[in-house]
């Protein structure tokens, strides 16, 4: 443990964080993650990841905000990676709207990026919770965020993709989510976008399309259900 922005930071595994584990979980999970917040740890309630874009569309900010507050309201907990766009728009909104937020991280803890997140990142660090699997001083890496991605998709019951053009980082998630058997979920317009040749190949490994944030509570686990896993 260290002192971290007035917080200290905890070594978990991933069994830590949200119980028991099946095998292919077990096998894609990273050994050690490095966390800091204050929620709870089992985490307590359903989990959804609302991702996509850095450069989204103010249709698809929109859209991001109105899928992150119906899912706050029924007590889930938004994750995404704290990039620019989608994932900024996804935190911001819980925490406005009271809700709980994690941040899987594509650097340390030390680390901010991007920059203009600091402020945002601190907030969750210490009122919410802030994970990374790359311990502190750890080089950034482009690759970091494709990894942070596939254990983004492990920490999320399911996974939303709001916005993604072909070469976006959240495509990664999105397989890694299919996959692991976890429900991912595409949100209506992009499906219907002919330049794009992504939304149709994930459909046909089982992706679904989503034209209502609360069609996904069906596929959540129930906050009662959770608990009795983490007992």
């Amino acid at each position: 443990m260290m002192g971290l922005n007035r917080r200290k930071i905890y070594t978990y595994t991933l069994t830590d964080l949200l119980g028991p584990l099946n095998d292919v979980e077990e096998k894609y999970a990273p050994k050690e993650l490095y966390v800091a917040g204050d929620l709870p740890i089992p985490l307590p309630k359903p989990r959804s990841a609302v991702i996509g874009s850095r450069k989204a569309s103010p249709k698809a900010l929109e859209t991001a905000r109105q899928i992150t507050s119906t899912l706050v309201q029924k007590e889930v907990i938004i994750v995404s990676g704290l990039a620019k766009g989608i994932d900024t728009v996804a935190h911001k909104t819980t925490i406005e709207e009271g809700g709980d937020t994690v941040a899987v991280l594509g650097t340390p803890l030390d680390k901010y990026y991007p920059k203009e997140n600091a402020q945002l990142q601190d907030s969750i660090m210490n009122n919410h919770l802030a994970i990374s699997q790359f311990p502190i001083n750890y080089p950034i890496q482009p690759r970091n965020f494709v990894i942070r991605n596939r254990t983004m998709a492990l920490i999320s019951d399911i996974s939303i993709i709001v916005e993604a053009k072909d070469s976006s980082g959240s495509l990664h998630q999105g397989w890694e989510a299919l996959r692991l058997g976890r429900p991912l979920f595409i949100w209506e317009s992009i499906v219907k976008d002919a330049s794009l040749s992504w939304p149709k190949k994930m459909l046909e490994y089982g992706a679904m399309i989503l034209t209502d944030p609360e069609e996904v509570l069906d596929y959540l686990p129930s906050n009662q259900g959770i608990l009795k896993l983490i007992q």
